[in-house]
């Protein structure tokens, strides 16, 4: 038995993601991050309170978000996205795991003796030293306004409006390219590959988001999924038709072609249809949309 568990928990490492051996059929396709990189494993209490989950339910405890519930306990880490503590160099105190988010997080000490968290980017170490502001170096870690980053930069954690703190490029991998700027903008391309317009007093931090390799993880089975708190749904076309638009018909439909056009419950169009709101008052700061086409502006 002993030796059973002993291969049980044998992987081979394929850059930090561990994969193991199929002796189990969950075991042959799940894949794992490596967690080397964190060197402190429980969070700071000062900076967490616990998540209370709502199973998809709203205040009148109506079901108003299908496939939620359950999951495994989580608590909620304060994250530092605002970066408004200008001037004072903190040093990196650890790297943590966050089960919230896909990216690590760093815990600040600063010198008057406050912590906080802040999105781990790649190439920061325990030790090191980070500060934001205007007259802070751009290096890694640091958080700036846009005037004063470098063109050409690798960036993330990237505010919208000046103050507000950092809402795009959060992600595990993630990073922006600072392209140019000019006046009083500055004109960044995203990961999806849009180009878009940002006022220069807006702050970013320097760098790309760690834990790049959460890309290569593979959930391998419906268990995984039930721990982060998804629920299984089942397929329109596979229910009767007073269940679902899509429901009912004579043998198995390939879903969609044809007549048939997939749906939501509610008769909404699931696939190809445009989300984002034809004039909205932000597209005048879309350079170039994801797609690669042009935005013409009046």
């Amino acid at each position: 038995m002993v030796r059973l568990l002993q291969e049980l928990l044998t992987w081979i490492y394929f850059m930090p993601v561990k994969t193991f051996r199929p002796l189990t059929p969950s075991l042959r396709y799940v894949t794992f991050a490596d967690f080397s990189d964190l060197t402190k494993f429980k969070p700071e209490k000062s900076l967490v309170e616990i998540r209370k989950k709502t199973g998809g339910r709203n205040h009148f405890g109506r079901a108003t978000a299908r496939g939620i519930g359950g999951g495994h306990k989580q608590k909620i880490r304060f994250v530092d996205f605002k970066r408004n503590k200008h001037g004072v160099e903190a040093t990196i105190a650890a790297i943590e795991y966050d089960p919230m988010r896909s990216a690590r997080l760093a815990l600040l000490q600063y010198k008057d003796g406050e912590k906080r968290y802040i999105i781990a980017p790649v190439g920061i170490k325990v030790g090191g030293k980070v500060m934001s502001g205007p007259s802070a170096p751009p290096d890694i870690g640091n958080c700036l306004p846009l005037k004063t980053i470098p063109v050409s930069s690798a960036i993330h954690n990237i505010e919208i409006t000046p103050g507000r703190g950092g809402q795009m490029v959060r992600t595990a991998g993630g990073s922006a390219t600072l392209m140019s700027r000019d006046e009083g903008y500055a004109q960044i391309r995203l990961p999806s590959g849009e180009i878009r317009r940002f006022n220069e007093e807006c702050y970013a931090t320097i760098g790309q988001v760690g834990n790049p390799e959460h890309e290569n993880v593979i959930l391998g089975k419906a268990g995984r999924s039930r721990h982060r708190g998804i629920r299984p749904i089942t397929r329109g076309v596979a229910r009767n038709p007073v269940d679902h638009p899509n429901g009912g018909g004579q043998g198995k439909s390939k879903g969609g072609g044809g007549w048939q056009q997939l749906t939501s419950p509610w008769g909404f169009v699931a696939k190809g249809g445009k989300t984002r709101a034809k004039h909205k008052s932000s597209n005048r700061f879309i350079v170039v949309q994801r797609n690669g086409r042009i935005m013409k502006h009046k």
